[in-house]
Formats: structure tokens, sequence, C-alpha cells
């Protein structure tokens, strides 16, 4: 078996998180989870994004809707921070 999967139960388990919202996460196409033998794993890669939006959720309160514009809008901020730093890059080959 893989070390870089996370048995989701446990994850739920240990930081005190409706295994619900894990699937609803899923279903919206913010998380990807892995089956195994019946067993659903979560890829360690992952567990950075998911402590994200666990807080969000239980901690600030917002739905998982308003999750995926957070999410959507930090993928486009950081986007936009590349671009930016590519252009300086340009920009310094000039001067």
């Amino acid at each position: 078996m893989q070390t870089d999967l996370i048995i989701i139960n446990d994850f739920c388990d240990r930081c005190h998180v409706d295994p619900s919202f894990i699937m609803e996460l899923e279903e919206d196409g913010l998380i990807e989870v892995q089956v195994i033998d019946e067993e659903r794993y979560l890829p360690a890669s992952q567990l950075a994004e998911l402590e994200r939006y666990t807080h969000l959720y239980y901690d600030l309160s917002i739905n998982i809707a308003g999750i995926d514009a957070i999410h959507h809008m930090l993928e486009r901020i950081e986007l936009l921070q590349r671009e930016v730093h590519s252009l300086r890059n340009e920009l310094g080959f000039y001067k």
C-alpha cells in the first residue's frame, strides 16, 4: 500500500470532521479521493488544502459554494502572480 495516502475516516476522527464534508468537497471537485479495497483515501499532497477548507467551513462558517469560489479566486491570484513574476523577469532582461 502507498504511504502517501491518508485514510479519510482516520483524518475525520482525529480532526473532528464530518465525513460528509469530505464527500461534498469531492463532489464539487475540490479534492480527489482514491478508493482502494473499499477504503477511501486522500493523497497526502492534498492535506494542506483539506485543512484550509476545514478551517473555512468549521471555523469561519463558509459553505461549500463559498469555499469553491475562494478556491477559484486563489488559483487566479496564483496565476496572476506567476505572470507578473514572468513579466518582471522579461523586463529585467531589457534593462
